[in-house]
């Protein structure tokens, strides 16, 4: 928000965490809207939907953990991976890390006779 500013609305699902009445005050505060997706329509919210099936089948399906400080040291490796090296369908497969992106493919050379 303070680099791009202020969203119109944030869409959530339903989850005790965007339906919290701290959270819906501090939104209200800053002059943003909340906009839940419809109760069991997950594809109103593909992205953060996507986001959360990887999370769950990547990291969390895979360890056991047993305190709140491995869970978070275990889940922030996880977390940098995916931001910074983890290959992005969406991105042509490359990672999303500001110095592994190219804003453009690079081009080949294509051989003197396909020209």
């Amino acid at each position: 928000m303070l680099t791009r500013g202020i969203p119109e609305h944030i869409r959530s699902d339903n989850g005790p965490e965007m339906t919290a009445k701290i959270v819906r005050g501090w939104l209200k505060v800053v002059g943003a809207r909340t906009l839940f997706i419809e109760p069991g329509s997950p594809w109103e919210n593909g992205y953060n939907e996507s986001f959360n099936g990887k999370l769950r089948d990547e990291c969390l399906n895979q360890e056991i953990f047993y305190s709140l400080k491995e869970a978070q040291v275990i889940i922030g490796q996880w977390r940098n991976h995916y931001s910074t090296k983890r290959p992005h369908s969406s991105l042509g497969y490359r990672p999303p890390a500001p110095q592994a992106y190219s804003a453009k493919p690079p081009e080949f050379e294509q051989p003197k006779l396909m020209q």
